[in-house]
């Protein structure tokens, strides 16, 4: 992976449960810990965004009147966007 290119989501969460281990055993001087410390809240907040774009791709499943879910012409299941989470409404 290139320098200035984004991490996926689960390198980017591997990549921050190392930190955490090496943070956890106190092992570390403490700009080493600053360090690590300013790349997980980056990887943090990475991982944040990714789920947040992730959540606003999903899509509900409709239902008949008996619970099941409604299906199309071509017997798929009906589906609708995701309402944006209150505070962004």
């Amino acid at each position: 992976m290139k320098k200035d290119e984004e991490p996926r989501f689960e390198q980017a969460l591997a990549a921050l449960e190392r930190i955490v281990e090496r943070l956890e055993k106190g092992e570390l001087t403490l700009e080493e810990s600053l360090t690590l410390y300013e790349e997980g809240i980056r990887l943090s907040r990475l991982c944040h965004g990714k789920l947040e774009e992730a959540e606003g791709k999903i899509e509900m499943l409709l239902k008949d009147g008996k619970g099941e879910p409604a299906l199309d012409a071509q017997g798929r299941p009906k589906t609708k966007p995701l309402p944006p989470p209150e505070d962004e409404a």
